[in-house]
């Protein structure tokens, strides 16, 4: 099979997107996906994307892991591919699009920036020493001095292996705090099993972890390995967040083609 595909970036975290509205690439296999984004046999990536026909949305959203395995939510994911409507086309002033985990809107800012909508967050986990909540994928949070010796990749597959979390997996986030409403953040990602450049839903669990204001309006300035994101939101109650956004660049890299084997 001949596929053409689009390589998109969101602050590290890269993804190859197809565009599959003509429903050519709905069979691909487990093993066809981890091979198109395995970084030495294939094209190399963080996760694949299928940018799908949805009714009474702009598009769908399918998204699988490096493994080749489909997953929960990408945010990093989510802006890259409303960047990539765009670059085809698809013109909007707010995008709606359909995701696993439900409805999303977007917006492109003048500064081309892409600001998503995450799902709404009703239960944080406070446990002791660190925080579980869902942004539409699980995750880990546990503050970090000097963060930047943090072992990501040791540490992180550690915790996502223990008995809690191994069978269905977690992401774990490491977090040091500048200020009030300033972090860094370093995410070890299941399903690529390593660290990231970035990680989108686990940007937005930290910085709702280091929410200032204990009711209303928050933002929060996110530093990653991969570059700069913001996060803004309101806290509604205990554990309690709404209208939450995920800011930050998108950036078309490159395309090509790739032939791949029926298997």
């Amino acid at each position: 099979m001949n596929i053409s595909f689009y390589k998109y970036e969101g602050t590290g975290n890269d993804f190859i997107i197809l565009d599959n509205r003509s429903g050519l690439y709905s069979n691909l296999t487990t093993h066809q996906i981890a091979w198109l984004c395995h970084r030495k046999f294939g094209i190399g990536a963080d996760g694949l994307m299928l940018m799908s026909q949805k009714e009474n949305y702009d598009f769908e959203m399918i998204y699988y892991n490096a493994d080749g395995n489909t997953s929960t939510m990408c945010g990093n994911g989510g802006r890259c591919m409303v960047k990539f409507a765009f670059d085809l086309g698809i013109h909007q002033y707010t995008y709606k699009f359909l995701a696993v985990d439900g409805p999303h809107e977007a917006e492109i800012d003048n500064d081309n920036a892409i600001r998503l909508k995450m799902t709404d967050v009703k239960e944080v986990d406070q446990q002791n020493g660190y925080t579980l909540l869902d942004t539409g994928s699980p995750h880990f949070v546990k503050f970090v001095n000097k963060i930047e010796e943090v072992d990501v990749v040791e540490s992180g597959r550690i915790i996502r292996e223990s008995k809690p979390f191994a069978e269905n997996g977690i992401n774990v986030n490491f977090v040091e705090t500048f200020n009030e409403d300033s972090i860094y953040v370093r995410t070890y990602e299941r399903g690529v099993e390593d660290e990231t450049m970035s990680c989108g839903t686990g940007v937005t669990a930290s910085a709702l972890v280091s929410a200032h204001n204990e009711r209303g309006f928050n933002r929060v300035e996110v530093k990653t390995n991969g570059g700069k994101l913001s996060v803004e939101f309101n806290k509604t109650g205990d554990g309690q967040f709404d209208n939450i956004w995920l800011c930050g660049p998108a950036n078309f890299v490159f395309k090509g083609e790739v032939i791949i084997k029926d298997n």
